[in-house]
């Protein structure tokens, strides 16, 4: 274990933040997540919290011999992205809470830099910073906007502060916030859960910003065979493939205002089913069709009624109009643009 500067302590009965990392078979990248929080270049009190979410790699038993002061949870039952970060914020002490992937390493100032930004704002607002990729140090993105459909666009532009959302690999926010709006949907698993949260946020004034400076290292692809660019051309799992339209879905029917739904959803979905017929006749395989696209609306009739209390719960927070939802949206098609730069999308069944 490698310790900085930081006053890491779980001991101390207020920290100022705790960093959540939610864990499953990452026992080959946890060192170098951990070293770099351990190494944080800060005055304040952290605490770590990791949820292992009934990993097989052996990571219990590694955390617990080479950083044995980690607040440990280890779940016997694989529980979901959402489920684990709720577990670890719900016992979490400092006033403010970081989202950490277990793939993902902070540059040394970000938790100063954060914490400095945040206590300034007279309103809560969710944070994130610069992201790099782990391999190269190419920056990926400076948070995200989205076209009209919900579709995330990396946003690179160093004078831009205010996104649509920034990644859940690294998101920084005050608890009572996160309490307010009430965490991640466990019923949406894995995938999407922070493109709900930062959503759900504008939706009730509060803004979504990316500092400037510092940023985080991130292994892009490493869990449920993310979408990577392999030789100009996207590939992605039908696991990740399937969550992702779903919980994106989702997350438009729970936060669009409701004239924008009327007019985007009908839309989003005959698009959605064109493309894919059309990826299922360019890969010979139907399977695509209903693993990925005709399960999507049927889950959104099996959750039909759950969909609908909550969206009445999360429009009846709207503190801002269609006009101010939309300042971090634009109209043309995000996947018409990859579509010409790179081709259709591989998708494979297995990692």
């Amino acid at each position: 274990m490698v310790t900085g500067t930081t006053k890491f302590n779980n001991a101390a009965s207020q920290p100022v933040c705790s960093v959540c990392i939610a864990n499953y078979n990452g026992v080959n990248v946890l060192a170098e997540c951990l070293d770099s929080v351990f190494n944080q270049d800060c005055e304040i009190d952290i605490e770590i919290i990791i949820h292992d979410d009934a990993s097989t790699d052996g990571s219990v038993a590694w955390i617990k011999q080479n950083y044995p002061t980690v607040k440990l949870l280890a779940s016997t039952k694989n529980v979901g992205f959402c489920v684990s970060n709720n577990r670890m914020v719900e016992i979490a002490r400092g006033q403010f809470i970081l989202l950490l992937n277990n793939d993902a390493a902070l540059h040394p100032d970000a938790v100063r830099l954060l914490h400095q930004y945040a206590i300034k704002q007279s309103v809560p607002k969710v944070l994130g910073l610069p992201q790099y990729q782990m391999q190269t140090n190419v920056l990926i993105d400076r948070g995200s906007i989205f076209d009209i459909f919900l579709n995330p666009i990396a946003n690179l532009d160093p004078n831009r502060r205010e996104v649509g959302m920034v990644i859940g690999a690294c998101l920084w926010l005050p608890k009572s916030l996160w309490q307010e709006l009430g965490g991640f949907p466990e019923w949406f698993h894995t995938l999407a859960e922070d493109m709900f949260l930062c959503c759900y946020a504008r939706l009730s004034g509060y803004s979504v910003e990316v500092l400037p400076d510092s940023g985080f290292k991130h292994w892009m692809g490493n869990s449920l065979g993310g979408s990577k660019l392999i030789e100009n051309r996207l590939r992605s799992t039908v696991k990740r493939r399937s969550l992702s339209e779903r919980n994106k879905t989702f997350t438009m029917i729970l936060c669009y205002p409701t004239l924008l739904l009327a007019a985007v959803s009908p839309i989003h979905l005959i698009l959605l089913l064109t493309e894919g017929i059309i990826l299922s006749i360019i890969n010979l395989n139907w399977r695509l069709y209903y693993d990925i696209y005709w399960k999507c609306v049927l889950y959104i009739w099996r959750y039909r009624k759950r969909l609908y209390l909550h969206r009445a719960l999360v429009q009846s927070k709207r503190r801002i109009s269609i006009r101010y939802f939309l300042r971090t949206y634009t109209l043309f098609p995000h996947k018409l643009r990859m579509l010409w730069q790179h081709g259709w999308p591989e998708v494979i069944s297995k990692k």
